[in-house]
């Protein structure tokens, strides 16, 4: 029995937690769950999988109530809740730089983490790869394409490795034409065309800048150089990523885009479960298609690679800018087109520090997200 402290569990990734753990209830038992603002959401999960503790957004703390199990509130709570609960794995599904720290807390216990916050990488990989180093936990990716590379990667040895190949569905702009993207609405940009995920993401997978973040959990995962990492434009999002090997052979991992399996790989490893849901039919499907990605049209991409050649801080001041650019986006206070705009701006605004801390981390997040709101008027 794996005892499993869940993080976001009223989100598309943590929903799909529950469902592994309803499948597989004699593998799987939820011994803590955290939720930002859905109160009413966390109070079913609370009924159905009766765990020690859970962990409630400050607003929603207000109007939850669980008086047989032990609570926590806010950001804090969630790092408490990290260090204080006995578990066996953490998942991180958390969206946003506030994942960064239960990740570091939680691998300075030694304790394995499912990671689905790609932010903990993305501003602070630097710090996340030292406490591994240090043979502090352990960690394995939720994300379909890091779940992908990992699957492609089985028994092989890293010096055999060439580039890696992350695709990217190019979102419901792909073709749109340029000069129309200041009218895109926030409506426009959450229909996206082959995955189900939450708002924030949605966003983030139109600019492209998601897989920017891939990217970097990539470099910081994988081990491999900027240089050797890739982005294919796949519009069917059947194939996830491809590793490709120093003799030319390319293996790829496929599969229909739905989350469940990665998920369910992620709590299991290196274990592969059954698992009978629907399965990939290529007839059906009848063609697969890839295109380079067009810089010009995603400039977050872009962004997203220099900032991480860069390293130190640059990552976490380029996430923060994004954050408070998608919300102003998602509020109907700036246009679609100014996002790229106020994280270049932002990014250009930081001095470069080393990440040596999860200290230092954050207050680059807290500093460039001044100069985000700045950059946006």
């Amino acid at each position: 029995m794996v005892n499993i402290l869940l993080l976001g569990s009223t989100g598309s990734i943590g929903a799909g937690v529950c469902n592994c753990v309803r499948r597989l209830p004699d593998r799987f038992r939820l011994a803590g769950l955290t939720a930002g603002t859905n109160a009413a959401a966390l109070s079913d999960q609370v009924r159905e999988f009766r765990p020690a503790c859970v962990c409630v957004g400050d607003h929603a703390a207000q109007t939850f109530i669980a008086p047989d199990v032990r609570m926590y509130k806010g950001d804090a709570g969630l790092c408490e809740i990290v260090r204080d609960t006995e578990y066996d794995l953490l998942v991180n599904a958390l969206v946003g730089a506030v994942g960064f720290m239960p990740t570091a807390a939680a691998l300075a216990r030694g304790k394995r983490v499912a990671l689905a916050n790609k932010e903990s990488l993305v501003i602070g990989g630097e710090v996340i790869t030292r406490l591994l180093d240090e043979g502090k936990g352990s960690l394995v990716p939720i994300d379909s394409e890091h779940s992908a590379i990992l699957q492609c990667l089985g028994g092989e040895e890293h010096r055999t490795i060439e580039s890696i190949i992350l695709t990217a569905s190019g979102g419901p702009f792909r073709e749109l034409a340029m000069d129309k993207f200041a009218a895109i609405t926030p409506d426009d940009a959450l229909h996206h065309p082959t995955w189900r995920m939450g708002k924030k993401i949605t966003i983030d997978s139109a600019t492209l800048i998601n897989k920017g973040f891939e990217i970097i959990e990539a470099h910081h995962i994988f081990h491999l150089p900027y240089g050797r990492l890739r982005v294919w434009i796949h519009p069917q999002s059947i194939i996830h990523s491809l590793v490709e090997f120093h003799d030319g052979a390319v293996i790829a991992q496929m599969g229909l885009p739905d989350m469940e399996l990665p998920i369910q790989y992620a709590l299991s490893y290196p274990e592969r479960l059954a698992f009978y849901g629907k399965r990939l039919n290529l007839p059906e499907i009848k063609s697969l298609t890839f295109f380079d990605p067009d810089f010009r049209r995603f400039p977050c991409l872009r962004l997203c690679i220099e900032a991480g050649k860069s390293g130190g801080t640059v990552p976490a001041a380029l996430n923060a800018a994004n954050e408070v650019a998608v919300g102003l986006f998602l509020e109907r206070k700036i246009g679609f087109n100014r996002i790229p705009a106020i994280i270049e701006k932002t990014v250009a605004h930081q001095v470069r520090r080393e990440a040596d801390s999860v200290e230092t981390v954050m207050d680059a997040d807290r500093e460039a997200r001044v100069w985000a709101l700045q950059a946006a008027g």
